[in-house]
């Protein structure tokens, strides 16, 4: 079985969570292809692909352009395959934030007419080294709204590798739906 990982990423996290993916399914016995969606040249053999993992991180509320760009197109074939739906955002590491996660999941699912077996919130990371005083005042004050953060640190990382783990090993191994 070939279990297609299609990604989307802006800093970086979930090209990371993407490999991790691609890593523990293989350790796995499963035989993966692994997208990032941002190579608008790479075909997909769909005829070989039996399951997919979609992994998009979330800024500004929505997901990656090539991410939303890959899926729309290939609605059609995402939707009658057995997919799972992994969305990267911040507000996924905190309880007061996952309804709003949940809210990107599904305008994300709604923008681009996509039918999703399951759909996983994932927390991601911060990349402080990277971002201008602009930005590091709207993660303190409107991401993270008041919680202890070191603006210094470089790097934040709030992935939950095994919940994650176990999460994709669940639906490699959900028997699939029968064709209606």
């Amino acid at each position: 079985m070939t279990i297609l990982i299609a990604y989307g990423t802006i800093e970086g996290q979930t090209g990371k969570i993407a490999r991790f993916l691609d890593t523990t399914l293989r350790e796995q016995g499963y035989e993966t292809d692994v997208l990032d969606t941002s190579d608008g040249t790479r075909d997909v053999a769909w005829e070989t692909i039996e399951r997919v993992v979609l992994a998009g991180s979330v800024h500004e509320q929505k997901h990656p352009r090539a991410f939303e760009v890959f899926a729309y197109a290939h609605r059609r074939e995402l939707s009658a395959l057995p997919t799972l739906l992994c969305s990267v955002s911040l507000n996924a590491a905190f309880p007061e934030g996952q309804a709003e996660a949940v809210s990107y999941i599904d305008a994300f699912k709604d923008r681009n007419e996509l039918t999703t077996t399951r759909d996983l919130l994932v927390a991601g990371a911060l990349h402080a080294a990277q971002y201008d005083y602009y930005a590091t005042q709207v993660l303190q004050h409107v991401l993270l709204r008041g919680r202890s953060y070191g603006p210094h640190a470089a790097e934040h990382e709030v992935t939950g590798w095994d919940a994650l783990r176990q999460a994709v090993t669940e639906f490699a191994q959900e028997r699939a739906p029968h064709p209606v």
